[in-house]
């Protein structure tokens, strides 16, 4: 009984000490070149009434500076053979004035999310998933009916959510089999909290300007990850 205690105990401040040197991964998202200019939504009037600006579709969201929003970051390589149980706390998807909100979101492989319809008007919510294993369903949503929840197994970046009534509305989901993701604010910056020490290879995702891997070391102090992207030449 003695021995069990101290290998409990053992146990346990080994773990505290593990998540004490966790760290930040930080960084920006900048864009390249200039991307084309957006493209007004067709919204019809019960939507119109749910507005009082004029909504653009939101391919490229950057900032003065050239920060680029709407960026899946997330570690790719690093932490095979670990598990990592999908957070109690849900993530919320809302539709508010005829759009997905947020636009591009993180979740973890089996961690709930609740679709939320803050709008006056119905809406169709429907997830199209590409990768076997995570459900498609399509559902009418009343105006401020009740929330739906999902979850899905497997990762899958980007899974999209759109509106069979309204053909503007998309929302993307990265999904992930860890804790370890962000998605790029309006200035570009991203965190991704609580790391633990070690070697990996992060990668950022635009839908829009592609991907690109970096290698990064995490250590007690964090490390900081800077990204560019371009804007994809014109086709010939």
């Amino acid at each position: 009984m003695k021995m069990t205690t101290q290998l409990l105990t053992a146990a346990l401040l080994a773990g505290s000490m593990q998540l004490a040197s966790a760290a930040d991964i930080t960084g920006k998202i900048t864009l390249k070149g200039t991307p084309p200019p957006e493209i007004p939504l067709p919204l019809d009037a019960s939507c119109a009434k749910e507005r009082t600006d004029k909504p653009t579709t939101r391919l490229y969201v950057v900032d003065a500076g050239g920060g680029l929003a709407d960026t899946f970051i997330y570690i790719k390589e690093g932490l095979a053979g670990k598990k990592f149980p999908p957070s109690t706390e849900p993530v919320v998807l809302d539709q508010k004035g005829c759009e997905y909100v947020p636009y591009v979101f993180g979740l973890q492989a089996g961690q709930k999310l609740i679709v939320k319809n803050s709008d006056k008007v119905p809406h169709n919510v429907h997830p199209t998933p590409q990768v076997a294993g995570n459900p498609e369903s399509n559902k009418m949503q009343l105006p401020s009916g009740p929330p739906f929840d999902y979850a899905f197994s497997n990762p899958e970046v980007f899974l999209r959510f759109t509106c069979n009534i309204h053909g503007w509305m998309f929302a993307y989901g990265g999904v992930v089999d860890h804790p370890f993701f962000a998605v790029s604010g309006k200035d570009g910056t991203f965190k991704i909290a609580n790391v633990p020490p070690g070697k990996y290879v992060i990668e950022a995702y635009h839908r829009k300007a592609g991907k690109m891997t970096k290698e990064v070391t995490v250590a007690d102090k964090g490390q900081t990850a800077d990204f560019t992207l371009a804007v994809p030449a014109p086709p010939k």
